[in-house]
């Protein structure tokens, strides 16, 4: 049984929003960080933004001034805004540690398409 909960996908234009959810969240001694992964079909997984427990943040290059993650630790769940979206987000929307210590989640399919 997958750890991780997405949700939040959905289709919409480019330049439209969507916020993802990821829920049941460890939060433990082990575990520093969570992150928001996408994979394109064909293509590996990718890391698209991280969040620390202290609240640091990373994103990758591309997603950069467009996404923002967060997470409400009382809730046990993390989230990605994302804004301005462009055709090239479309992928299928992942949470796990890094490495991936848990089971995969079924994602969450964002298409961006006009």
């Amino acid at each position: 049984q997958a750890q991780f909960v997405e949700s939040g996908g959905g289709l919409v234009q480019p330049g439209g929003s969507l916020r993802l959810s990821c829920k049941n969240v460890e939060i433990n001694s082990e575990i520093h960080a969570m992150y928001w992964y996408r994979r394109v079909p064909g293509k590996a997984r990718e890391v698209v933004a991280s969040i620390a427990w202290s609240g640091a943040t990373n994103y990758a290059d591309s997603v950069k001034g467009r996404f923002t993650i967060s997470g409400d630790i009382a809730k046990r769940t993390i989230y990605l805004q994302m804004n301005n979206l462009e055709p090239e987000d479309t992928a299928v929307y992942y949470c796990n540690t890094n490495p991936p210590a848990f089971t995969w989640g079924r994602g969450t399919q964002v298409t961006v398409s006009s």
